[in-house]
């Protein structure tokens, strides 16, 4: 890697090539978030000062941190939180990375919930492995009546959303649940909403080292066939659903058919497949038919 050079600059152009040689797709987005973070140079102060010189201090931490991001650690984790729908959610260890194409799940839900707020009825969500809360508080932070409670089997998880829910100034609409599941949960809700583990256990192994080696297993592995946590939700979401109430969950790029059977066989209609921005259905809303 060599020594970094200390003006601003000439760091950050060393920085990006270093990280275009490990070919690292997004090379230049990720050289602005290490500066940022562990330099303390944001855009403007690139420009501004571009010929000034960095501390020791901060040189120091920034080597530290792209010698982390060399060996594979996902930038994000590094600098511990990641924007998710306009919000800026902290990471955890135990935390999945909140990624783009959940953001379209958070689209078609609020879509189905937009009546409701219209007639400024209170409306109010079920997130079930919330994570960093990414889901739920997404959903609140588009509207100021709705109420969520995130449930986790993690308590580092849940100590991650409840404190994304401070940091956001919604923590008076969201409650951090401990339960697996439904096992802990009371009332009924207008939506369930769920970004559950879907990776078979035996293709764990093949994912980028990443994901892999970086997200928690709890939250990829959802068992032999990847569908254990839909058979959960599929089997007893009725009994926490308000009337007109709907479930929405993410799903693998190619398990819409085999969701679906599970659903219907317990007397879903799937009301909606959305894709994802790679053109795979990756959403399915379903509502008792």
């Amino acid at each position: 890697m060599g020594e970094l050079p200390k003006t601003a600059a000439s760091l950050r152009a060393h920085v990006e090539a270093i990280l275009r040689d490990r070919e690292i797709a997004e090379a230049a987005m990720e050289a602005r978030l290490l500066l940022e973070n562990f330099a303390g140079l944001s855009r403007l102060s690139l420009i501004a000062y571009a010929d000034a010189e960095v501390g020791e201090e901060k040189l120091a931490a920034l080597e530290l941190a792209l010698k982390r991001r060399l060996a594979g650690e996902p930038v994000h984790r590094i600098i511990g939180h990641r924007q998710f729908y306009g919000l800026d959610l902290a990471l955890s260890k135990e935390t999945l990375e909140p990624r783009p194409d959940t953001e379209i799940l958070v689209d078609r839900v609020l879509a189905y919930l937009e009546k409701l707020v219209e007639s400024q009825k209170p409306c109010t969500v079920l997130d079930i492995g919330t994570g960093t809360g990414a889901i739920c508080l997404a959903i609140l932070s588009q509207f100021p009546v709705a109420s969520g409670v995130g449930v986790d089997i993690s308590q580092d998880a849940l100590a991650t959303a409840a404190r994304n829910s401070r940091l956001l100034g919604l923590e008076k609409r969201f409650t951090a649940l401990h339960s697996d599941c439904f096992e802990m949960v009371e009332g009924r809700f207008d939506a369930i909403v769920s970004n559950p583990p879907y990776i078979p256990s035996a293709d764990i192994e093949g994912l980028q080292p990443e994901v892999r080696d970086f997200d928690p297993l709890q939250a990829l592995d959802g068992g032999i066939d990847g569908l254990v946590f839909y058979r959960k939700i599929a089997e007893q979401s009725a009994h926490y659903l308000k009337p007109g109430g709907i479930v929405a969950v993410e799903i693998g790029f190619d398990q819409r058919d085999s969701v679906t059977a599970i659903f219907t066989e317990h007397g879903w209609e799937c009301l909606e497949a959305a894709q994802d921005l790679s053109g795979h259905e990756r959403v399915l809303i379903f509502m008792q038919s």
